[in-house]
């Protein structure tokens, strides 16, 4: 086993816990500073910043004509946020959902996932699609932030030298916020550097005990755009931020498909090819994701710690049947009717009960 790749892979893991822990750090202390909900943060800085190496692969991957690459980048890292880090996230610490990301930022989440497979219906997102999503993503960037800011109009009039207090406050700490500025640009630089390095190095590990290259660009390569997200949500969960550790996840997901999608087809002179696999199964599946977390988020307004496991399950499952499919395997037909006939349906009939049991207590608690 290369001693180099091995040193990578050490390397790139504490570049990960560092920058992780300094965009936590920083984003929690810009939140303060220019009064936003820490929501507001996860939800730009954090997910944006963390997606860059998404950007880079599929904007890259977009000028050299590969298409594929482009978007299953895009669609791999939003299955992979949702399942493997949310649901990571989840079984670290049971995650409070804001009342806004059920309200307003997973139901965008879901209807952007929608718009991308109705682009993509007839085999291509063309440059103008490319720039109608890029567009999504200027306005929601901006709803995001002017929602974000503390709203003193609406403040008792006892309230109102307390909140002036505040206001001062935050303009002395903003003159402070290059500092915090700058840790969170160190930090991603961090994320995307250790992200890297822990990639070459396990691509070199798996090459040299004889792992298929497909297997490892549908295992090592996928997980490894989406590393950044991982060890910012996780830390931020064991620091008690959850707002930034659930944001980061949907934020990511919506700049994912806006901004990176967006760009990529934009940039492409023919638009961006979409094969008949990505619209039969991989946007599908993407969609069911995203639609997936809004009864799990409603139910408790929490992702418990099952749920969290039931999710980290299903990443398995799916990154388990790209294996098999890719290599023809024998047992795929049986693999695909167990979670066809069994896994899916019992899955779907607990979240009707869950969601049904949570509508309850909701009457309940409004009947007293």
């Amino acid at each position: 086993m290369p001693i180099t790749a091995i040193a990578y892979i050490v390397l790139g893991l504490v570049l990960l816990v560092v920058g992780a822990e300094l965009l936590v750090r920083g984003a929690s202390r810009i939140a303060i500073a220019w009064g936003m909900r820490p929501l507001i943060i996860g939800l730009t800085i954090v997910a944006y910043g963390t997606s860059a190496p998404e950007a880079a692969v599929s904007i890259q991957s977009s000028l050299a004509g590969q298409a594929d690459i482009a978007l299953g980048n895009v669609v791999g890292s939003n299955i992979c946020n949702v399942l493997l880090i949310l649901g990571v996230s989840a079984m670290i610490a049971p995650m409070m959902v804001p009342n806004q990301l059920i309200r307003l930022d997973v139901p965008i989440m879901i209807g952007v996932s929608l718009l991308v497979f109705l682009f993509s219906l007839d085999g291509v997102i063309g440059r103008v699609d490319g720039l109608i999503l890029f567009i999504g993503v200027l306005a929601y960037t901006l709803f995001l932030i002017l929602s974000g800011r503390d709203d003193q109009a609406e403040l008792p009039d006892g309230l109102l030298e307390e909140a002036t207090e505040a206001t001062n406050q935050r303009a002395r700490s903003r003159r402070a916020s290059l500092k915090n500025i700058g840790l969170v640009a160190i930090s991603l630089g961090l994320l995307v550097g250790g992200s890297s390095l822990l990639v070459q190095g396990a691509v070199t590990i798996a090459e040299a005990i004889g792992v298929d290259q497909l297997v490892i660009g549908l295992t090592i390569v996928a997980i490894g755009t989406s590393l950044p997200e991982l060890a910012s949500s996780i830390v931020a969960s064991i620091r008690g931020e959850q707002d930034i550790a659930v944001g980061n996840v949907v934020g990511s997901n919506i700049f994912n498909m806006l901004a990176v999608l967006g760009l990529a087809a934009a940039v492409s002179p023919n638009g961006m090819g979409v094969s008949p696999a990505a619209i039969n199964f991989d946007i599908p599946v993407m969609i069911a994701v995203a639609v997936v977390c809004l009864p799990i988020f409603v139910t408790g307004k929490t992702v418990s710690r099952w749920e969290g496991l039931l999710f980290l399950g299903y990443y398995i499952a799916y990154t388990a049947y790209l294996i098999l499919a890719s290599a023809n395997h024998a047992t795929l037909p049986l693999f695909s009717s167990i979670l066809m006939l069994f896994v899916i349906p019992l899955t779907v009939i607990m979240l009707a009960i869950a969601l049904l049991r949570s509508w309850r207590e909701q009457r309940r608690s409004k009947a007293r």
